[in-house]
């Protein structure tokens, strides 16, 4: 329809011929101007096709950019034209490079060397540019080698183009081997060595490197490079600040470097005064503010700020959502969520998709999560990530094991991560040997399994009461995995074996771990002692809890419980009476109902035992 739209245009001029191929909406349109100029010969024209390739080989428009490939392909390189100027080479190896597939900018640089195309500075930068993105170190070093044997191996811009990827391949030492034997250098060649230790943590050698580098090759990068890796140790930061203090010129980035730097180490009355002195903020600098009192549990504070902002972004939404879930305000993040979706100019991203569906889960609201599901699909997010892992949690928790299930059948590209969530929601509704038959799926598939997929696997036999098959997973992680086991596995395995009534085993089990067991795998055998009537065993282990200074209310309520077991009231009077004492209170069990969209909580009304 294009092309007959625009039959009146001039088939053989340069000009309308580009302009008609820059308006069109998809490849069919360029398929059909393309048979047209074969049809007239004008594809043969070389200032024609040098045009199609300077204008649309790097083009967003992915059919415009390789539309413009094939042209230098089939006309440039397979007709024999001019190889002397390298000009064109660079244009399309750049579109590589800087595009969706840096390698193919290696093989094309490849074949420019093959057909005996003189390469010049802007090639080797492009195709060093690629390399670093590939992280492609040893590709990178035969590229230095081969620049060593031509006259522009001094080329400064080159020279930094080389530190730039020892940096990026986290070779430092390389980079500085460049970096002293350049005959000249100026800002970028310093800066990209002081921005390498930095993001290193080598903030000694960038430090020392600041220190020598000459006064009018000092820039405003400098010294935000230096501020920067100061403010993220805590003890840097007092000398951030006085670098702060000493720069001749501050910009956005400076000031939001030291606040970040307060921030993170939780110095929010520093962070505050120097917010108050800052003569222009930006999104990032209020997010930053929100974010730090929202992680210390100034919720409030946070909020107020966040109402505040002149102006609001994705991140400033994630800050405020973030912190409500973090504090439990599971109920205020979807409320921000449903704010932020009023927002014409914002869409949600990942990162908030994830958060919120953290908050549905702890709420269980099924319908909630529904909703969410259905918004991710009509805006095809991926679930190859952390949104999959979220989702198949979330369903999990809210109680639809069948729709977490579906979630990660129809994921095709399954990271350990997916696994490990679905096994996790098959271990809440105490489906263990569907668990463990996941962890057979995964040792067939030869997915590479880590402590979470066993601590996953381990707690589902927890649940379910399958011992020889915890047995057998406990053995399979540590031996063939050569994965040490954690204190969350040997809890489990305590768990296993107490709730099985092998009390002795639990026992040993517990005086052999190399890592000291912690207050919740002694009450867990507390509990198993009180089931199956240990009751010697039991208060021994009772009585090394307090002796630890465990003042957990739940250490005492089991003690109690199973002075009750055996009828002793006078010992549940005595533990209670301690309890009384100490003003210790257990928390409540918590369950909920979704109905007709509102989430009803129910708690346990604690009761005192009667003195009879």
């Amino acid at each position: 329809m294009l092309v007959f739209a625009h039959s009146h245009q001039p088939w053989s001029s340069i000009s309308p011929t580009i302009k008609l191929l820059g308006s069109c909406k998809n490849s069919e349109d360029v398929n059909k101007i393309h048979a047209r100029l074969i049809t007239n010969g004008f594809i043969k024209n070389p200032n024609l096709t040098t045009r199609i390739v300077l204008d649309f080989a790097d083009s967003r428009r992915s059919y415009l950019a390789e539309f413009a490939r094939f042209v230098f392909h089939e006309y440039h390189v397979c007709s024999n034209g001019d190889f002397e100027d390298p000009f064109l080479w660079n244009a399309v190896i750049k579109s590589h490079s800087h595009g969706l597939d840096p390698r193919k900018a290696l093989l094309l640089f490849c074949l420019m060397l093959e057909t005996g195309v003189s390469v010049d500075k802007f090639s080797l930068s492009l195709v060093l540019k690629a390399c670093s993105r590939l992280g492609f170190v040893k590709e990178g070093m035969q590229i230095h080698g081969f620049l060593r044997k031509t006259g522009i191996w001094s080329d400064l811009y080159l020279q930094n183009c080389l530190i730039g990827l020892y940096i990026k391949c986290g070779c430092l030492g390389y980079a500085r081997q460049v970096f002293d034997r350049m005959p000249r250098r100026d800002s970028v060649s310093y800066n990209s060595m002081i921005d390498g230790y930095v993001k290193c943590g080598m903030i000694e050698s960038a430090r020392g490197l600041f220190d020598l580098m000459p006064k009018e090759k000092k820039n405003l990068i400098s010294w935000n490079f230096m501020i920067s890796g100061y403010a993220q140790r805590a003890d840097g930061v007092n000398v951030a600040k006085k670098l702060f203090d000493e720069m001749p010129e501050k910009d956005l980035i400076s000031w939001n470097s030291l606040i970040d730097g307060y921030v993170k180490h939780g110095r929010m009355e520093d962070a505050k005064s120097l917010f108050n002195k800052m003569p222009k903020r930006d999104v990032v600098t209020w997010a930053t503010m929100v974010d730090g009192y929202a992680k210390l549990g100034f919720v409030h504070q946070a909020k107020s700020l966040f109402d505040r902002m002149p102006l609001r972004d994705v991140v400033a939404y994630n800050s405020m959502i973030t912190g409500y879930v973090q504090n439990r305000y599971h109920k205020e993040a979807i409320g921000i969520f449903n704010d932020m979706e009023k927002e014409s100019h914002l869409s949600p991203d990942e990162t908030t998709l994830v958060i919120v569906l953290s908050a549905i889960a702890q709420l269980g609201r099924l319908s909630k999560a529904v909703d969410i599901h259905l918004y991710i699909m009509d805006n095809k997010f991926r679930l190859g990530g952390k949104l999959g892992v979220a989702l198949i949690d979330t369903y999990s928790k809210c109680g639809s094991i069948q729709k977490s299930m579906r979630v990660f059948e129809e994921i095709e590209n399954k990271s350990i991560d997916h696994w490990n969530a679905m096994i996790g929601g098959l271990a809440i509704h105490g489906l263990g040997e569907s668990a463990f038959d996941m962890l057979l799926q995964i040792e067939k598939r030869s997915i590479k399994p880590d402590d979470i997929t066993f601590i996953g696997v381990l707690n589902a036999c927890s649940h379910s009461g399958l011992v020889k098959e915890g047995l057998l997973c406990f053995e399979l992680m540590r031996r063939k995995h050569k994965i040490e086991p954690k204190l969350q596995h040997y809890g489990c395995m305590v768990d296993i074996l107490s709730r099985s009534g092998s009390i002795e085993l639990a026992k040993n089990l517990i005086e052999e771990m190399p890592i000291e067991p912690n207050d919740v795998i002694w009450r867990t055998f507390l509990t198993a002692c009180s089931n199956h009537k240990e009751f010697e065993t039991g208060e021994l282990v009772a009585k090394h809890l307090f002796l630890q200074g465990g003042y957990n209310p739940s250490s005492f309520v089991l003690l109690s419980n199973m002075y009750a077991s055996f009828g002793m009231w006078k010992e549940v009077r005595r533990v209670r009476t301690t309890m009384k004492e100490r003003k210790l209170r257990k928390i409540p069990g918590c369950s909920w109902i979704e109905l007709d969209g509102n989430v009803h909580e129910f708690f346990v009304d604690t009761m005192e035992l009667s003195n009879t």
